[in-house]
């Protein structure tokens, strides 16, 4: 955890950011208590598109056939 003044933090904030990304707490104090916190913003996840693998999948013609090694165990 890093603790930095505001007017540091004023001069330093593409240092600040990039420190944040790579995973550090950055904690910014003014008169000596905690004023902000850095953190990353989580990446904004899409909402499922039905019928986006259309075509992509294929299943073949035997799919529900039974299978040889269980051929005993079926009759």
């Amino acid at each position: 955890m890093q603790q930095i003044t505001l007017p540091e933090a004023s001069q330093n904030l593409p240092e600040l950011i990039e420190a944040a990304l790579s995973g550090d707490e950055i904690i910014i104090i003014k008169d000596n208590q905690p004023l902000v916190k850095l953190t990353p913003v989580s990446p904004v996840k899409r909402r499922r598109q039905p019928g986006s693998a259309k075509g992509l999948i294929t299943i073949s013609d035997d799919f529900d056939a039974p299978l040889e090694d269980f051929k005993e165990y079926m009759e």
